[in-house]
């Protein structure tokens, strides 16, 4: 009996240390915590986890991108109509507001039944099990995948054209992918690859073979162009960042209008993120230089 009880005591420790490493049992999320998820791998398995504090940008905070709120607006409200609605691509220049479209339009319709879930690119070929596990919720989803591109010898793209044009829009109508990317097509395009009568690698019909890499995009029924911003309208969302954080009598002055342009020279950009961070570097300032007068008067 000794022996036994020595045997299940070595067992038992044995257990305890292999238990951290084996697979987390796959649970149900908790829907009533949030209204945005992350698609996440822990312990070789995926599952949902809440967002505890999603980005609250809301849809009034935009600015120069109206053309493109409007139209994704609308594609967003016929899903949660349970109408007919397309897969997103929002492509274009960095910092133009991509991504904050997308957020801005779950803090406008959360309350309404949509709900977010964030996936890395890397994880899109696993859209099905996530698909399978949304179908048979009453809430309408928005996936939402940023900064999406693949490396022009990645295959992963067939799996996801694949999934673009079969499990996303056939096995379940609650859910449409909406993705970010700098890149029109996706992929990387090179100037040789409009010569299409060369024969390179075997490939006999190169071009068929680039045509295959940028179909991609093709699967998003709805293509959105975000463009580098215009001088004036740089300057007016620096404008409408400092009455944000409380400085309206710096939103017109002539010497905030010449920092803010110097500040985008100097990154190279002129754009909805630059003019936040100028908004921020410069109210900042402002606030430091009146704190540290304060204290110098008080001494």
């Amino acid at each position: 009996m000794d022996r036994l009880e020595r045997f299940l005591d070595r067992a038992e420790k044995m257990l305890d240390r292999l238990e951290p490493l084996l697979p987390a049992a796959e649970t149900e999320p908790d829907w009533c915590i949030g209204t945005a998820f992350r698609w996440r791998h822990r312990n070789g398995r995926a599952a949902l986890e809440p967002i505890r504090a999603p980005h609250p940008i809301r849809p009034e905070e935009l600015r120069g991108i109206s053309r493109q709120h409007e139209i994704l607006d609308r594609n967003t409200r016929q899903h949660l109509a349970g109408l007919p609605a397309n897969n997103a691509l929002l492509w274009g220049a960095r910092g133009t507001g991509k991504s904050s479209l997308v957020k801005a339009l779950h803090t406008a319709y959360a309350d309404d039944g949509l709900r977010m879930i964030e996936i890395e690119p890397e994880h899109l070929i696993e859209l099905p099990d996530l698909l399978e596990a949304l179908a048979s919720r009453p809430e309408r989803f928005i996936i939402f995948c940023d900064d999406l591109s693949f490396d022009a010898s990645n295959d992963h793209f067939r799996a996801l054209k694949a999934v673009l044009d079969g499990s996303l829009s056939a096995s379940t109508d609650n859910a449409l992918l909406y993705a970010t990317s700098n890149r029109r097509h996706l992929v990387p395009e090179a100037q040789d690859d409009n010569h299409q009568a060369r024969i390179r690698g075997g490939e006999i019909h190169h071009g068929d073979a680039v045509e295959e890499r940028i179909s991609l995009s093709e699967r998003f029924g709805l293509r959105l162009s975000f463009h580098p911003f215009s001088q004036e309208a740089y300057l007016m969302i620096c404008a409408h960042w400092l009455e944000r954080l409380g400085l309206p009598e710096e939103a017109a002055s002539e010497s905030m209008r010449n920092a803010a342009l110097a500040y985008a020279l100097d990154r190279g950009s002129r754009s909805g993120r630059v003019a936040w961070q100028f908004a921020r570097d410069w109210a900042g300032s402002r606030r430091l230089q009146e704190l540290e007068a304060a204290a110098a008067s008080d001494q």
